[in-house]
């Protein structure tokens, strides 16, 4: 498989391995001392290190949000790397990362346009390129964005996989929202509630899904050119017995399945998220002012809508979740963690562990 080559690629290859072991020393415990939670503070490289023997494989859940490397000089971190070293950085973290994600686990990394497609390949090459998800669209701001010459909207969510297959059999549908459930209506007063029309054909062309139907109103119905009806003949027959085929106004429509809203568990993921579901920046830091106020917020944190999008897809009660670029601390804010204030350390120096 093909790989970048970058200035000090090598060393930066070897640097998990080099990293010694050592013990991390507790310096206080906050909140329920039984649990599993842990803030660390130090360099994430030697921290992730440290937690390899207790607890590789056991990570469901691993969400960073790395320096963007956006030249940028922030007060609580600095963000102006050369890309060769930037890549270096990341390089060695992913692979202790890697090692500590459970067979079904995920990982889930925001990035910008800046480094975005460098840490793709190397994602590629760490994690294996088929074990490549999605890289989601967010959608950080709602109003326009005039300074460059194309405004700037949104960040990406990149997420990979341990396993690509048993992360589809395991991972959460997300909520149906008020928009989506708007479409479902009760014109007939079904004692079931509301309900939509499915249309009910599909692409493709199979024998036992090509009979003819006959509407209420006398019409008969093929399927659609280059189609199929999606169900076999005696499916059909069961759900028109239960009431559940729909012919239109006329009778005499094309079938449709009806679905009641009770029915639907919720949306199948998909990669556009826009501010409206997972918040935005503005948003982010009206969150944080509320906690630590204006002169000590933290200039770049995530809202905590989007990590409650993540978190719910990628994990169920018990798991594991790991943060090893904890910066303003929101997905351990988010998760009720114990701990309520936060080192003023960069974000890089720090990492988080939480159990769900």
């Amino acid at each position: 498989m093909p790989t970048l080559s970058w200035l000090g690629d090598s060393a930066a290859r070897t640097a998990a391995r080099r990293v010694p072991y050592r013990i991390l020393d507790p310096i206080e415990s906050v909140g329920d001392p039984s649990s599993e939670n842990l803030l660390i503070q130090g360099d994430n490289l030697q921290a992730l290190k440290a937690l390899l023997p207790f607890y590789a494989g056991r990570v469901k859940c691993i969400f960073i949000d790395p320096p963007y490397n956006t030249k940028s000089a922030f007060e609580h971190y600095d963000d102006n790397l050369e890309h060769s070293q930037w890549l270096s950085m990341m390089y060695p973290r992913l692979e202790l990362l890697r090692d500590l994600l459970a067979d079904d686990g995920s990982i889930w990394i925001t990035i910008d346009d800046n480094e975005a497609h460098y840490l793709k390949a190397i994602m590629d090459e760490v994690f294996g390129r088929s074990q490549f998800i999605a890289s989601n669209v967010w959608q950080k701001r709602y109003s326009r964005e005039n300074r460059e010459a194309i405004g700037d909207a949104h960040d990406y969510v990149l997420l990979y996989a341990s396993d690509a297959d048993k992360f589809k059999a395991t991972r959460n549908l997300v909520p149906i929202s008020d928009a989506q459930a708007k479409v479902y209506k009760n014109p007939n007063g079904d004692p079931k509630g509301r309900w939509r029309p499915i249309p009910m054909n599909a692409q493709g062309w199979r024998p036992n899904q090509m009979y003819k139907i006959t509407a209420p109103g006398g019409k008969r119905h093929d399927p659609p050119a280059g189609r199929c009806w999606s169900m076999i003949e005696s499916e059909y027959s069961k759900l028109l017995a239960e009431g559940r085929i729909y012919f239109g106004r006329d009778n005499n429509s094309q079938p449709n399945v009806i679905r009641y809203l009770s029915e639907v568990e919720g949306m199948v993921p998909w990669t556009w998220w826009p501010h409206d579901e997972t918040g935005h920046n503005d948003e982010a830091k009206k969150e944080i002012n509320v906690l630590f106020g204006t002169d000590e917020a933290f200039m770049t944190p995530k809202p905590e809508r989007l990590m409650q999008r993540i978190i719910h897809i990628a994990t169920n009660p018990g798991d594991l979740v790991l943060d090893s670029f904890l910066g303003s601390g929101t997905t351990v804010s988010f998760r009720q963690a114990c701990v309520t204030r936060w080192p003023p350390h960069g974000s890089a120096n720090r990492a988080a562990w939480d159990r769900r």
